[in-house]
């Protein structure tokens, strides 16, 4: 199976690729997460950020937190990456980005001190109050 990974947004407006294996993929449970995606969690995966490129596009950035860069697309919003300095050689995709999310398996939920009492989903995977870098 092919390390090289393609996705974009909702309007096709930002393009971007990676080359490396899909791991590190993680349902987020934080507030934070669902008031800028306006779902319930936001699934992420971590990539090594010399391996990640926009090859179509230029994303707007909003900076969520002290620590935290988001990445969206301008025309039609769709939330894309994350950049943490607190891992500052890796990047954060949005799994539901990618052109083909189902091969991007979840192996642990993160932030759940925040997760709605009432969301039941994967309740086999590991599971971080916070998390773990």
């Amino acid at each position: 199976m092919s390390d090289l990974h393609l996705g974009g947004c909702h309007c096709g407006s930002l393009r971007y690729q990676f080359s490396a294996p899909l791991r590190d993929i993680a349902h987020c449970h934080c507030s934070v997460c669902r008031r800028v995606s306006g779902g319930l969690i936001t699934t992420w995966l971590s990539v090594p950020l010399e391996t990640f490129i926009w090859s179509a596009g230029e994303p707007a950035q909003y900076r969520s937190s002290a620590s935290c860069t988001r990445y969206f697309c301008p025309t039609c919003g769709a939330q894309l990456a994350l950049f943490t300095n607190l891992s500052p050689h890796s990047l954060d995709v949005t799994v539901a980005t990618l052109d083909q999310p189902e091969r991007a398996l979840p192996d642990r939920h993160i932030w759940v001190s925040s997760r709605l009492p009432w969301l039941h989903l994967d309740p086999q995977l590991p599971e971080e109050d916070e998390e773990r870098l």
